[in-house]
């Protein structure tokens, strides 16, 4: 075993984990959550993020910071793979091959998270849905792990229904939370992210996922070690 598939624990130290493309931090809380000491990054001020942040270029950060941390998630920006932005011809850069070729080059396990339209472009990716979690959203998102192995909880059927788009959720409904949906308090409850504003909650990963990602990469990685997680 190298150390290049191990989380390196080191008696009162959290193993420390990089966010890239962090946006408001829905994916970093999940992982604080989860025992990581997180710090995420973006090209753009996020005054909202819940951990230590850096405003940088995400793929010229990891390539000189990237093996400094013990675990790496990553969020490319979805507009490439968004069957909205294709039908409206909008042109956005497609960043999940070379944020993979990034990752790799750290030696470092990962994460690389993405939507439905991104799966030909990852490689054996587990799906997460809100109802793994008892939340009241579906969310699919998928997500593609590198020098470690990530297996999905059952995926129950979706058996409530999904309010109409931008219009307010009926009682017994699950909300759908993009565009410029109604209730952004109710969003923040159901996601549990109490602390974004309606731009964080279209983009983001419910804490949830990130949570049960982070215990299990723990978990898988710190047993390799002989060390509890």
């Amino acid at each position: 075993m190298t150390q290049s598939t191990l989380i390196r624990r080191v008696h009162g130290r959290r193993p420390r984990l990089l966010d890239l493309f962090c946006k408001q931090g829905g994916a970093g809380k999940g992982y604080g959550d989860a025992g990581f000491n997180v710090t995420g990054v973006d090209t753009e001020p996020q005054p909202r993020y819940p951990h230590k942040f850096v405003q940088a270029d995400a793929l010229a950060f990891v390539r000189e910071h990237g093996a400094d941390f013990d675990f790496i998630h990553a969020s490319p920006p979805c507009q490439f793979y968004s069957d909205t932005q294709r039908l409206t011809g909008n042109a956005h850069p497609a960043l999940i091959a070379p944020t993979r070729a990034a990752l790799e080059a750290t030696g470092r396990p990962y994460v690389i998270e993405n939507v439905r339209g991104a799966v030909p472009h990852l490689i054996a990716p587990a799906l997460l849905c809100g109802s793994m979690f008892a939340l009241e959203t579906y969310r699919h998102r998928y997500f593609e792990t590198g020098r470690w192995t990530l297996t999905a909880p059952q995926h129950p059927q979706h058996a409530a229904p999904v309010a109409k788009m931008g219009r307010p959720i009926p009682p017994g409904h699950f909300g759908q939370f993009v565009g410029n949906f109604s209730g952004v308090d109710h969003a923040r409850r159901v996601m549990g992210v109490d602390w974004m504003n309606r731009d964080g909650i279209r983009e983001c990963i419910p804490p949830a996922y990130t949570q049960w990602i982070g215990t299990a990469a723990l978990a898988q990685l710190a047993s390799a070690l002989g060390v509890a997680a």
